[in-house]
């Protein structure tokens, strides 16, 4: 048997992409145009678990396809500061190299500097860039920075990359940049006017897939087995993954483990333990780490909203936790911020991490 394809791990190659045809479409388009195309500046937002992480990956790796230089970032203290030193180097690199050099690659270290560059560094980060680009440019080639987790960015961090961004596409310099994080916190960012002209950006909402796509891919790549699972079980653990990524590859992973140990068909039985396995890893991994900050309040809200199957109204919520309707509203946007719930409608509120309900009902 081959090696287990699925890597339930945050922003791991996924073996098959599912539902996300299309999507950087505009981005490889820009690649090609190399200058002031939409598609090179682009946002994924999304649930948690939902692939926003794998999506920066994708487009890192279209990319390096394209002969462009890829400086990847999470969005944490300092972050500025340590795509400068990934630009000095690149710098230093090129320096050195032919001129028809293309870059396919970039590896980088530690670097340590404080969150906020003062204005003269301001200004050496963005005479760096410039002489950067400038140098790509002349190999017909550019620069992609991602930046993942941007709602947890410092605003000055951002506001100083956005304002540096915005002057080298006036200048018609080969520079792309694509954020990824959750929705509401994005949307208050953006609203906030840290990076206004980041509004312009190609926002890409990603949803889950269709359960009938997991189930296709499940097919195709069970297939492989000297006893491949019969089509009723397939369906099975593609319902279970409600068409989230990360739940894709961890029920696939799971299911993969469990066939490697069995000389048989696997039974109903087999694929339940391998879907428990998948939920237990679930909750431990993207719920446990979803509530770390949540208060007792939020958790009264949340288990307040398991009580229904469905969407929650939020008149219902604020009877049953006898709060004014003021103090429900803090919950809500509380929450969403957090990425743990999302609006369902008007008056209404879904959970966002699948398998949470469950949590707060147990």
């Amino acid at each position: 048997m081959t090696l287990n394809p699925f890597r339930p791990t945050a922003g791991a190659e996924p073996p098959q992409l599912i539902g996300r045809a299309g999507v950087l479409d505009e981005f490889e388009y820009g690649l090609r145009i190399r200058s002031g195309a939409p598609g090179l500046l682009t946002i994924f937002t999304g649930a948690r678990g939902v692939g926003k992480t794998v999506m920066l990956g994708e487009a890192e790796d279209a990319a390096r396809r394209a002969g462009w230089a890829v400086i990847s970032e999470t969005a944490t203290r300092g972050f500025l500061g340590r795509i400068g030193a990934e630009m000095k180097r690149l710098i230093e690199e090129l320096g050195a190299g032919p001129s028809i050099r293309r870059i396919t690659g970039i590896g980088f270290g530690g670097f340590s500097v404080q969150t906020e560059l003062a204005p003269e560094q301001q200004a050496g980060w963005r005479q760096l860039g410039e002489e950067l680009l400038r140098l790509l440019d002349e190999r017909g080639t550019g620069l992609v920075i991602t930046l993942d987790e941007i709602h947890g960015a410092d605003r000055d961090e951002l506001a100083q990359l956005a304002a540096s961004v915005q002057h080298f596409i006036r200048a018609g310099l080969p520079i792309a940049l694509v954020f990824a994080g959750l929705p509401a916190a994005v949307s208050d960012l953006l609203d906030e006017g840290v990076a206004t002209f980041l509004r312009r950006a190609d926002r890409i909402d990603l949803h889950a897939a269709t359960v009938d796509d997991v189930a296709a891919s499940y097919l195709e790549t069970f297939g492989t087995f000297e006893h491949p699972l019969p089509p009723t079980l397939v369906r099975e653990a593609a319902e279970a993954t409600g068409g989230f990524p990360f739940l894709i590859q961890l029920v696939g992973y799971h299911l993969w483990q469990v066939a490697e140990t069995t000389p048989g068909p696997l039974s109903a039985a087999e694929v339940g333990v391998a879907i428990a396995a998948a939920r237990r890893r679930n909750s431990r991994v993207v719920i446990d780490a979803a509530l770390a900050s949540a208060s007792q309040k939020d958790l009264a809200f949340l288990r307040a909203m398991a009580v229904d199957d469905g969407p929650s109204k939020t008149a219902d919520l604020g009877k049953r936790l006898g709060d004014p309707s003021n103090a429900i509203g803090n919950y809500r946007a509380r929450l969403i911020d957090a990425g743990l719930i999302e609006s369902a409608g008007r008056g209404l509120v879904d959970f966002a991490v699948p398998g949470l309900r469950e949590r707060m009902r147990a």
